[in-house]
């Protein structure tokens, strides 16, 4: 039988690493879009060292989010993609069309550029940006059903991006698209083992906390999902054949306070967790802070909230088995002290 191939856009990325090591792992042929081939050797030696399975497998090319160059080539002769690149930055951005822009543009590129090219099917990461943001503060219980309301409160320019870029995706593909099929993502807090030097995303919050960056906890709530499970999703959406054309949200249980999570990394890391914070911070010394800082002001309105979520479907359309959510924590934890990613204040 031949070795099927798929392209996982942004190869040097937390989620696209994780997707490549179980794609090769599983006698996929893999290639994967760095903005410069300069990057293919450190990319391979990170992916090395993580324990990647047949690195033969694994091919590069040059292709960037803002151009068209290299996207033909990227798509050619592959069966599916993994869409997985896209700005990351939540919290306060100065310039929302630096975020919104680069995300819409860049998923409507690499759509185009697979159904011209006759690509089966596009798996787009979204994100729980895309779902719930801007909504009332109640008992809701979020599904795949939901979207955020960008002009509702609290919205900031990261949700916009994954809701518009999103919502761009299932028009084209809705009207340009032709047998392309498009199945979305839409993953909470990822965390999990981190690969090389970087730190990104959710991961960041455990790197502060181990830094003795944080002065204290605020009463905030944080869903949390494992980046293993994610990157298994994504390989379940792209071979499910009753994944095509649906949305699936990756979650794991309730949102975990942060109080919570602070004491998951100090129950298994020992003195490598003596800066993580033990005090809480009450909402009004947040509000107060807010007042100045764009930052709190973005988690400001979350305080005391927990939002409730539901994977039913991915677990009953994909089968998928996401693990607990303490492990994404202390993986992430255990990886940043055993690579010294952590600079202690």
């Amino acid at each position: 039988m031949t070795q099927q191939r798929v392209l996982v856009t942004g190869g040097s990325g937390f989620i696209a690493g994780h997707c490549i090591l179980q794609l090769l792992e599983q006698d996929y042929l893999v290639r994967t879009t760095v903005r410069s081939l300069r990057r293919e050797p450190a990319v391979r030696s990170v992916l090395a060292d993580a324990g990647m399975a047949n690195g033969d497998g694994l091919s590069f090319v040059a292709a960037d989010l803002t151009d068209d160059t290299g996207w033909a080539e990227a798509v050619a002769d592959v069966d599916f993609v993994l869409h997985v690149a896209s700005p990351v930055q939540p919290g306060h951005v100065r310039n929302e069309d630096d975020l919104v822009i680069p995300a819409r543009e860049g998923t409507l590129r690499v759509l185009r550029a697979a159904r011209d090219a006759g690509v089966a099917r596009v798996v787009l990461t979204s994100a729980f940006h895309a779902v719930s943001w801007g909504h009332p503060h109640d008992g809701h219980v979020f599904t795949e059903a939901d979207w955020t309301v960008l002009d509702g409160p609290g919205v900031e320019a990261y949700a916009k991006s994954k809701t518009l870029a999103e919502r761009a995706a299932w028009a084209f593909v809705e009207t340009e698209g032709g047998s392309l099929e498009l199945t979305t993502l839409l993953p909470v807090a990822v965390m999990g083992p981190v690969m090389g030097a970087d730190v990104s995303g959710s991961n960041h919050l455990i790197q502060t906390m181990l830094g003795g960056e944080m002065p204290g906890l605020a009463h905030l709530f944080i869903p949390v999902v494992d980046v293993r499970d994610v990157a298994a999703a994504h390989i379940l959406a792209m071979t499910t054949p009753e994944a095509a054309g649906q949305r699936f949200l990756l979650s794991n249980g309730p949102a975990i306070p942060m109080k919570d999570i602070a004491a998951t990394i100090r129950a298994h890391l020992g003195d490598a967790a003596e800066n993580v914070p033990t005090r809480t911070i009450p909402n009004v010394v947040v509000r107060l802070g807010a007042v100045f800082s764009p930052q709190l002001r973005t988690v400001a309105p979350d305080l005391g909230y927990a939002k409730k979520t539901s994977n039913e479907k991915a677990r009953r359309v994909l089968g998928w088995r996401p693990r607990n959510p303490e492990e994404a924590i202390i993986a992430a934890a255990q990886t940043m002290t055993a690579k010294n990613l952590v600079e202690q204040k």
